[in-house]
């Protein structure tokens, strides 16, 4: 009788499970949590050295040689500084209102052409899809871009950072995706109950791809907030500079404006804060809205990523 044995490496274990399926070693369940805990101190640290340097006095940052790790005291004059010379208020203004606006128009748009290319019997539906996809491939230039801006009258407004960015054809595709996966028979039930295109969009689609679209949403709102190559190109008028502009001019500037000379005149400071900290206390200004906002969609990523990639 002849026996068969099946080689080492593919036998299963005795659970029944593949290998990759079950639990790690002791070992390895180590060098996972090792090597995670490098990874979020790899991303932190540097948070955290941004963070206390901004509130770091001059004699802290002096002796620490620069950027500052272990806090010894909270010197709020780098924040004081530079929201009291008026740049930077009017800097996050002019972001956020380009962040509110942007992401609002850019999710209308994009939300109603993923939809009307979802559909296969829309009106040019082929064509237009391939317009779209077209710009995958080729991309127009700068200096068209720039002169089709300049030739609408847009440079030196808001309008110059929001309308050149309006769809990004990735979260068109993405949005379209997701459309696609639902049923069709859902949709057609609301047909015959008379609903139109705009409503079954509104009353179904909509609640159907929440997570999607607070993705997709997210990212539009994060282009926005960090636009930054836009305002170079259109963007001449320093008081409709963006944040992102006017952390560029504080880093590559060896003082920044707001701390030129003289004493600050600001209650409970004395002499100008540190350069370092009033640039680092910049990027904590820029990063802020980022962080505030992602813990609130970061439950969509996933879900709403993954779902709308499955299917194109």
């Amino acid at each position: 009788m002849t026996v068969t044995t099946e080689p080492a490496a593919r036998r299963r274990p005795r659970s029944g499970r593949a290998p990759w399926e079950e639990p790690p070693s002791p070992l390895g369940a180590a060098s996972k949590a090792v090597l995670l805990a490098l990874l979020v101190a790899a991303v932190l640290v540097p948070l955290w050295a941004v963070l206390v340097t901004s509130l770091a006095s001059r004699e802290t940052i002096d002796a620490a040689g620069g950027m500052v790790l272990v806090p010894r005291e909270v010197d709020p004059s780098a924040y004081l500084t530079i929201f009291n010379g008026g740049q930077i208020s009017r800097a996050v203004w002019i972001s956020t209102l380009v962040t509110v606006v942007g992401t609002a128009l850019s999710l209308t748009l994009t939300v109603l052409a993923a939809y009307g290319l979802s559909r296969p019997g829309s009106v040019g539906h082929r064509g237009l899809l391939f317009f779209f996809l077209l710009t995958f491939l080729i991309f127009p230039g700068l200096v068209p871009s720039y002169l089709v801006v300049a030739g609408l009258g847009l440079k030196d407004s808001i309008w110059s950072l929001i309308l050149p960015s309006a769809i990004s054809v990735f979260n068109l595709v993405v949005i379209r995706a997701f459309f696609l996966n639902i049923p069709a028979e859902l949709l057609d039930s609301a047909r015959v109950d008379g609903a139109g295109e705009l409503r079954i969009l509104w009353r179904i689609a909509l609640p159907l791809s929440r997570a999607v679209v607070a993705v997709v949403g997210l990212f539009y709102a994060v282009g926005y907030w960090n636009a930054y190559f836009n305002s170079v190109l259109y963007i001449d008028d320093n008081d409709m500079f963006p944040i992102q502009r006017v952390l560029q001019s504080y880093i590559l500037a060896g003082q920044p404006p707001s701390v030129s000379g003289g004493a600050v005149s600001l209650p409970g400071i004395t002499a100008y804060p540190p350069t370092l900290a009033v640039k680092m206390a910049v990027v904590v200004v820029t990063v802020i809205p980022a962080v505030i906002v992602f813990p609130f969609v970061q439950r969509h990523f996933t879900k709403g990523v993954i779902t709308g990639a499955v299917k194109g």
